[in-house]
């Protein structure tokens, strides 16, 4: 009876070791007149050189881009209408992130208007571009910071919390019982 118990508390310990799955993360966010990206794991590991099709709300095809070595990837919209970016990266893993029309028409209308007069378009044209000097300074000091967010919620999410609380208070239980049947046998 004793070894059936052990088998039986060593199959179960074995059985409920965590697996070594990991989740897509993507996301993207408005990047001066361009929407960016990034795809990747949530082990850490980014998609490289990955495809993504952009589609419309309805599902029809309006582009795509590809990934570069940092999983970060770079789509300047054409039309103000929901975006939605898939890549497909095998094994069932499929990347997924809606931005809606409302984001896209904000990010076309930074653009300067076409019949601004010349000396307003000058102006506006060194505004824009140290504008977008500094948003693209600032992203590259972001991104880190994203990817450890990222990570840091896959790793400590509550779901994890609340399954190792499980595995403890059954352990004990199991411990209970077991002393508790020693106790009777006695």
């Amino acid at each position: 009876m004793r070894t059936a118990m052990l088998s039986l508390l060593l199959a179960f310990l074995v059985a409920s070791a965590p697996a070594q799955a990991h989740k897509v993360i993507a996301s993207v966010f408005p990047s001066g007149s361009a929407i960016e990206g990034e795809i990747g794991f949530s082990n850490g590991d980014m998609a490289t050189n990955q495809l993504v099709e952009i589609f419309d709300g309805a599902g029809t095809r309006i582009g795509e881009t590809h990934t570069d070595d940092d999983g970060f990837f770079t789509y300047t919209p054409t039309q103000a209408v929901t975006h939605v970016f898939k890549a497909n990266m095998g094994a069932g893993h499929v990347a997924e992130v809606v931005m809606d029309a409302a984001e896209i028409a904000a990010i076309m209308g930074k653009a300067a208007p076409a019949d601004a007069p010349p000396a307003a378009a000058a102006a506006t044209v060194e505004g824009t571009a140290l504008s977008e000097a500094i948003a693209a300074a600032v992203r590259d000091e972001i991104r880190p910071l994203r990817r450890e967010i990222d990570a840091y919620k896959e790793k400590n999410d509550l779901q994890s919390v609340l399954g190792g609380m499980g595995y403890i208070a059954g352990l004990f239980g199991l411990g209970f019982f077991l002393a508790a049947r020693r106790r009777l046998q006695a």
